[in-house]
């Protein structure tokens, strides 16, 4: 079975351990972000995963920083819960309009 996990090439004559040009490049840790920007949104924030309503509390302190991200496997009923919590909450919500729309067939 093969991994997906890079793993750090080894061989002896390997061409990309000895950095040659035109070959892959390695992973360093000069290719990492800024720690000040890491993670940051393009509005300033940082994403929140929210499964349930219950799960937006911790962020009635901090709507400011952070903005709702629902997860990918909360129903519609529960995303209209959770945008409706979030308009209270004034916390902005990044992917709001997924699964509201109706489709007509």
């Amino acid at each position: 079975m093969h991994s997906p996990a890079w793993r750090k090439p080894r061989g002896i004559d390997c061409r990309v351990r000895r950095r040659y040009k035109g070959t892959n490049l390695m992973p360093s840790i000069g290719y990492g972000s800024n720690k000040k920007t890491k993670y940051l949104l393009p509005n300033n924030k940082y994403k929140y995963t929210v499964r349930n309503v219950k799960e937006m509390e911790p962020l009635i302190m901090n709507n400011s920083k952070f903005c709702v991200e629902i997860a990918h496997m909360v129903s519609s009923k529960k995303r209209k819960q959770i945008i409706e919590r979030a308009k209270q909450m004034n916390v902005s919500v990044i992917n709001a309009k997924a699964r509201l729309q109706k489709t007509e067939e």
